[in-house]
């Protein structure tokens, strides 16, 4: 692409760097210059202007930014029409925005002229929420450039959306003196508030005292109209041995894991009995705040596989707002 000053006479195809205002016509960058427009350029009194023209080997910017959306475009995702070099791409459901960073960073790396943006990853979104934006920054790249970037992509879709499933939700709410009822009702419609937006739904709901007999019982009576199973304690989990893992392993589950590095949301328990998940909710969870919690139901009802080094690698973006409910908030300054 040849880029400079270019003589009005000459300017026939050039396309326009910026915008140009001058006795009422109004140009705008990327537009342009036709036999018509020069001829207005030039009775303005307009004697050069700042453009670009493709050469051979370019491929103009919106036929690029085309080409790599939609081999970035996975599942759950749909492109929008190219403009000005860029392309943004938009989910088709609620569901977890799934990237490929790997092969983005691929392509972010080849060259400064390709660019890919994308939400954070697993963010949850909605039908119609942009998920990923791709920009060419000049009017064009090299159709080597752009080959390239395509084959650091690979075969698999880079951005893609794992759209929520309509499960149904059962959940142990245990007890012990001085919790009040209205904590217990507190906690149910956070949660179904939380489930609303991802289809999903509460199926039933037990209380039973703060005992692993009780709660291995009602896990029980739970798991066969449940795809999903929580236990909010009245007390915090503490220890792999505390009462809640203890009743998840005499029910048959296995722990997954406890503990997370997220904040709030640290004291969360991740366990299944064979394909079914169950959780050891955090006390945080009681809160309609975001926290860990809503890390992990999302991804369980997005069937995006969460195990114990999925958890682990939450750390960085991991300290989330403070709870000012929580029994043992942040100090407020360090």
């Amino acid at each position: 692409m040849k880029f400079g000053s270019v003589p009005i006479d000459e300017a026939d195809g050039a396309i326009l760097a910026h915008t140009v205002r001058v006795d009422g016509l109004t140009l705008k960058k990327g537009d342009v210059v036709t036999p018509e427009r020069r001829r207005q350029l030039a009775e303005a009194g307009v004697k050069t202007v700042l453009a670009a023209r493709l050469e051979g080997d370019d491929v103009g910017e919106d036929d690029a930014a085309a080409r790599l959306a939609e081999r970035l475009r996975g599942a759950g995702v749909r492109c929008a029409s190219p403009f000005t070099g860029r392309v943004n791409l938009f989910a088709e459901a609620a569901g977890l925005a799934v990237f490929d960073r790997d092969a983005i960073d691929r392509v972010n790396a080849v060259d400064e002229a390709i660019t890919v943006a994308t939400l954070p990853a697993y963010r949850a979104v909605e039908d119609g929420d942009m998920v990923a934006t791709v920009k060419i920054i000049p009017f064009s790249t090299r159709a080597a450039t752009l080959d390239a970037a395509l084959a650091a992509l690979g075969s698999a879709p880079a951005v893609s959306v794992a759209p929520f499933r309509p499960l149904g939700v059962g959940v142990v709410s245990t007890l012990l003196p001085g919790l009040k009822e209205s904590v217990i009702a507190k906690t149910l419609r956070a949660l179904e508030a939380r489930l609303a937006p991802m289809g999903a739904r509460l199926v039933g709901h037990v209380e039973v005292p703060h005992e692993a007999g009780a709660i291995t019982a009602a896990l029980h009576g739970l798991e066969a109209e449940a795809d999903v199973l929580v236990v909010f304690g009245a007390s915090a989990i503490t220890d792999r041995r505390d009462v809640i893992p203890t009743a998840i392993e005499a029910f048959g589950g296995r722990i997954e894991r406890f503990g997370m590095p997220v904040d709030p949301g640290n004291l969360l328990l991740l366990a299944a009995r064979d394909e079914k998940p169950i959780l050891g909710a955090p006390g945080c969870a009681r809160s309609p705040k975001e926290n860990g919690f809503d890390w992990v139901l999302q991804r369980l009802l997005a069937g995006v596989p969460v195990a114990g080094g999925d958890i682990r690698a939450m750390g960085v973006g991991g300290l989330l707002m403070e709870i000012s409910s929580r029994p043992q908030p942040r100090e407020p300054h360090a």
